[in-house]
């Protein structure tokens, strides 16, 4: 069954990582996905790799030309815009006394601030639309501690989505924030990450971390109409972490 038939989706940060697979799900699903990241060469070929089915624009998810952008491509392409994933993030882990103001405003200008770009510029559309979901991802770190900087963006995203889900609700727009835990992406498998990675999954409640998929088939599900009444909501994939806390 194609859950996500003819809508067109918006991904960001999609070159690599998670995105990239979320790309490959919701493709899988009947959409028509538009891939944006910083790195152009890799997102031109991640594009070419998932078909014609998929466009790729180069974003700086930081810069308000470049959301205008994004929106004005995507809509001469496809005619609308249905769902937004603002997926694009970094981190660091860095301890307070370590943190230069630029390393502070470099993670609130790409976690905080490009969401808010992303979901001002959308939503404009879906407005008009009078249809839409935006799906932030957040973070268990936006509901228990961690990192500075990322921790605090994430907790921002948190917030930003209720006042957004708030504003946009009468025109039909839901907007919600999923709260991965530990997700298995190459990144883990660097030295030192992924004996780190063994030693705190003992920790999680049910004892291993999460594939990318399982946080895809969730994105998934707000993306299509059987999310029809949620808004505003946070929808935690932690294995059980934060419910422990």
């Amino acid at each position: 069954m194609e859950r996500l038939k003819d809508k067109v989706i918006i991904i960001t940060g999609a070159a690599q990582g998670m995105g990239k697979v979320h790309a490959e799900k919701i493709l899988a699903e009947g959409a028509k996905v538009v891939i944006t990241d910083i790195n152009e060469e890799l997102g031109q070929t991640v594009a070419k790799e998932l078909g014609d089915q998929v466009l790729f624009i180069k974003q700086d998810v930081s810069s308000e030309a470049d959301w205008k952008n994004v929106v004005e491509t995507t809509m001469s392409k496809f005619g609308r815009i249905d769902v937004l994933v603002n997926n694009a993030g970094i981190t660091y882990n860095k301890k307070m006394s370590d943190v230069s103001l630029d390393d502070y405003m470099k993670i609130v200008n790409i976690n905080q601030v490009s969401v808010f770009l992303g979901m001002k510029y959308v939503s404009e559309i879906m407005k008009e639309q009078k249809n839409g979901s935006i799906i932030n991802i957040s973070s268990m770190n936006g509901l228990v501690g961690g990192a500075i900087g990322y921790t605090d963006t994430k907790f921002a995203v948190r917030g930003m989505t209720k006042a957004a889900a708030h504003e946009l609700s009468p025109f039909n727009i839901k907007v919600n924030s999923v709260h991965p835990g530990v997700i298995h992406t190459p990144m883990l498998e660097q030295p030192g990450v992924k004996e780190a990675v063994e030693k705190f999954k003992e920790t999680i409640p049910m004892r291993r971390v999460a594939q990318a998929e399982e946080v895809s088939n969730l994105i998934i599900f707000l993306a299509s109409d059987e999310a029809s009444y949620s808004t505003g909501s946070e929808f935690v994939i932690d294995g059980g972490i934060t419910g422990t806390v």
